[in-house]
């Protein structure tokens, strides 16, 4: 059975709770833009513009949370916590 997300309250505060790195993000390239591009950059601009660019991307690639395959399997994972295993438990609520 599959959950279903039900929007309470406010869609602008839903929207900045589950997408804040992307929103934030934009904002940040917004402003990079600005600072750096400003006087008519050359090519060391451009390229400091791009690495920011990319080292965020990178960064939502690299966190951005994931399904894994355990995640419908509670039993399974019951059984590896004490067994010697490293297990790492991730709780995440919608709100």
């Amino acid at each position: 059975m599959h959950d279903i997300l039900v929007l309470q309250g406010d869609p602008v505060s839903f929207l900045l709770n589950q997408y804040s790195f992307i929103v934030f993000s934009i904002l940040l390239i917004i402003a990079a833009g600005f600072i750096v591009l400003r006087n008519k950059s050359k090519w060391k601009g451009y390229l400091a513009f791009g690495m920011i660019v990319l080292a965020l991307i990178f960064a939502w690639a690299l966190y951005h949370p994931r399904q894994t395959l355990l995640m419908n399997d509670a039993k399974l994972v019951k059984e590896m916590i004490g067994a010697g295993t490293p297990v790492v438990l991730e709780f995440q609520s919608p709100y």
